[in-house]
């Protein structure tokens, strides 16, 4: 069952609607469905999901696919930015496969209900390895094309952590799946984009918090549980774009240099495992960029709508 939709908080012409996904152990679970409608439209679509401590705001970037006649819709899933409920854990799944509920009736609507046979879909981060995984499994016939923004692919860090640590965490995320993990999160990331901060992207703080959210042991072996399918080979049936920054780093201070790398994930990491979601996989790398492409500096967020375009014409439209 879904609500109807009315004007989303981004304002005209966005709108947006509740799609109920019943309850799970902490109640009621909601995703909400975000769309904007091209002006001059082809009967094709664009179905974006966000990352982690993320939500859609990306207005650049879903107006860069309307005017191209696509039809935008983008996903909040359950506990994230719309779809969070006071009751709810934000961010928290034991399992991502939990989330295909919503993204089956997202396609649903986009699709039979909507009637797009042409549909392209979009994942930054997180969202990158959750939607790989249900295309692959869904095989869904209307797919014409993927662009995967920095997905997460693999466990950054030591080799260590991705072998001996992942069977530890494995067995606590199975025990004690709600105890949080010690991370260190600086807070640069989101301080480099935010525009009360060093950034010029204006977004809610409650829902994408400068230092993130808490992570929890069965959230983080739900990951692992993912990544270990992705490694095993995916058969994604569409071209597939995959985007990421050409180079990671950790700074050490709030300064220029937070703005031309990834400070989430290791780059290296997404190359090397970007030809396991599909056998037509395009990889670039963009000089300068964010962690989120699309939200980088003026020339390099150019230089990955060039390469978005030039793969679109080429392979997909």
């Amino acid at each position: 069952m879904t609500q109807g939709p009315t004007t989303d908080i981004l304002g005209e012409p966005y709108l947006a609607e509740t799609i109920e996904l019943g309850e799970d152990s902490e109640g009621e679970v909601v995703a909400t469905l975000v769309s904007r409608r091209a002006d001059q439209p082809t009967g094709k679509a664009v179905l974006h999901v966000h990352g982690f401590a993320d939500y859609f705001f990306h207005t650049e970037y879903a107006e860069w696919w309307t005017a191209r006649g696509y039809d935008f819709y983008a996903l909040d899933l359950r506990k994230y930015g719309r779809s969070i409920r006071p009751h709810q854990t934000p961010n928290y799944v034991g399992d991502l496969r939990d989330y295909y509920k919503e993204l089956d009736d997202a396609w649903r609507r986009v699709t039979e209900r909507d009637g797009h046979d042409h549909v392209v879909t979009s994942a930054h981060s997180t969202g990158g390895l959750t939607l790989s995984l249900w295309a692959n499994e869904r095989q869904p016939p209307q797919l014409a094309g993927m662009v995967l923004n920095s997905p997460w692919f693999d466990m950054q860090g030591s080799q260590l952590m991705r072998t001996a640590g992942t069977v530890v965490l494995n067995e606590l995320g199975r025990r004690r799946p709600m105890r949080p993990i010690p991370r260190k999160v600086s807070g640069f990331y989101g301080r480099s984009l935010h525009s009360g901060h060093e950034g010029e992207w204006d977004f809610d703080l409650a829902w994408k918090p400068v230092e993130s959210f808490t992570v929890h042991a069965g959230w983080l072996r739900a990951i692992r549980n993912g990544h270990a399918v992705l490694h095993r080979g995916l058969d994604v049936p569409c071209p597939i774009l995959v985007l990421s920054s050409a180079a990671s780093h950790q700074p050490t201070e709030m300064g220029d240099e937070v703005h031309g790398y990834d400070l989430v994930l290791d780059v290296r990491q997404i190359r090397r495992w970007a030809t396991c979601v599909g056998r037509h996989v395009t990889y670039v790398a963009v000089a300068g960029a964010r962690h989120d492409v699309v939200l980088s500096l003026p020339e390099p967020r150019a230089k990955a709508y060039e390469e978005i375009d030039r793969w679109h014409s080429t392979y997909v439209e």
